[in-house]
């Protein structure tokens, strides 16, 4: 069981084999347990400088869309994994899919977000002002899932978002990796 869970998760086998046992031999609450041990392991390591990393580009078939990409981790040895480089040209297929203008949510103009809301609020006239309230917020958690890579959700497993998918490799790598920024060019656009 201890193998079957490290395979499916990528978490080390001590950390499996504890996960388990905590769980009482129930694999999905173990996956569970290890996924919350991730978020909160790349949470600690949020504030450590990365200034190692890559540069990946992303050309879609026939040339129409491509993408720059610059991730950046703890050290050179990790930029030189292929899990990593991996991650990264899944992280430019995603903009290329997806077409996100901003990597998180602290990029977003304020401009962008009041008019968001102020769209927002003319849709619900007539409600209730509580209502209103968490009507706005809901579309603006929409907007940010639209504009914001970190909330989009993963293009090869929209179960889970970017984010989710970053602190799986955070987790797994051992260090903090943040996406830094992007370009995405359209032929016409």
């Amino acid at each position: 069981m201890v193998s079957d869970l490290r395979e499916k998760t990528g978490a080390g086998l001590l950390d499996c084999k504890k996960a388990l046992t905590e769980a009482n031999a129930n694999v999905e609450e173990a996956i569970t347990i290890l996924r919350k041990k991730g978020a909160a392991s790349a949470a600690k390591k949020a504030d450590r400088a990365t200034k190692e990393g890559l540069v990946e580009s992303y050309i879609h078939v026939g040339g129409k869309v491509g993408v720059l990409l610059e991730v950046n981790c703890e050290t050179d040895f990790v930029g030189r994994n292929e899990e990593f480089k991996g991650f990264c040209k899944d992280i430019c297929l995603q903009i290329a899919a997806a077409n996100p203008l901003y990597v998180g949510r602290e990029e977003v103009p304020e401009a962008d977000l009041a008019k968001e809301r102020e769209i927002a609020s003319a849709q619900v006239q007539g409600k209730p002002p509580a209502a209103v309230q968490k009507i706005v917020e809901g579309k603006l958690e929409k907007f940010y899932s639209t504009v914001c890579l970190i909330d989009q959700p993963f293009v090869k497993q929209p179960e889970k978002t970017v984010k989710e998918m970053l602190t799986e490799k955070i987790s797994k790598m051992g260090e903090n990796i943040q996406i830094r920024r992007f370009t995405r060019y359209q032929l016409g656009a």
